[in-house]
Parts: C-alpha cells; sequence; structure tokens
C-alpha cells in the first residue's frame, strides 16, 4: 500500500493571509518597519497586508516568505509547518538541554557537599 501523506494531510491554519503574516514578522522578531526597509515598502504596506486591506505581489509574497523563513505555501494558504511549531520546537530543545545541565550541575554540587561533610567529620576526628 502507498503512503499517500503530504502536506495536505494536516489541518490548515484556518487564519488570514494577514494574520499569518503578522504571526511570521512576530516569530521572526521584526517590526512592522524593519520588514518594511527589508522589502523596500512602506511601513503602512506591511500594515495593509496584515490586516487584509490588500494582498503583496507575487514577488513579494517570495521576498516575505524567505525574510520571515517560512514556506510560501504557509503564507498563502495555511498548509504545511507555521514559523511558531518550529520556534515551539526549538524552545522546548533549549529548555531540554538546560535542565539536562542543571540536573547534572545538581549531582556534582551533592557529591561535592557529601566530600565536605566527610572531610569535615574526620577533621572533627583529629582533634
Amino acid at each position: 500500500m502507498q503512503n499517500t501523506a503530504h502536506i495536505y494531510s494536516e489541518l490548515p491554519d484556518r487564519d488570514t493571509m494577514g494574520g499569518r503574516l503578522s504571526r511570521a514578522r512576530d516569530s521572526a522578531g521584526l517590526t512592522i518597519a524593519e520588514l518594511a526597509r527589508r522589502l523596500g515598502v512602506k511601513a503602512s504596506t506591511i500594515q495593509a497586508w496584515e490586516s487584509d486591506r490588500s494582498q503583496p505581489r507575487a514577488n513579494r509574497l517570495a521576498m516575505l516568505a524567505g525574510v520571515l523563513n517560512v514556506s510560501l505555501s504557509w503564507l498563502l494558504h495555511g498548509v504545511g509547518a507555521s514559523p511558531a511549531d518550529e520556534s515551539r520546537s526549538d524552545l522546548v530543545q533549549a529548555v531540554s538541554t538546560n535542565l539536562q545541565r542543571l540536573q547534572r550541575l545538581h549531582e556534582e554540587t551533592a557529591s561535592i557537599i557529601a566530600q565536605i561533610e566527610r572531610d569535615l567529620a574526620r577533621a572533627a576526628n583529629l582533634e
């Protein structure tokens, strides 16, 4: 039996294109002014796109997807991985790594405390 899974097998993001654009911009850590400057458009143009009052032309869509590091299919139709999904995964990985580091440090600290306690007990017996 063939595997028929593809990018359309998941439910699409039901937000508008402007909403997806706004979320992707936030996820990229860009202000409206910064994104406008990178694309060579006015900030009011970005605001119009994000509020669904107008839509970018094809060449700007491709630039948006590249600058915001999202797929064109997600930006246009909400199909595929959203930037929030990717950044959430990165955040989980970072927190997990820090937790493992803290656990190792905790074990090392406990070992040092036990050694100090033994040394103090031994020193008290020598007096």
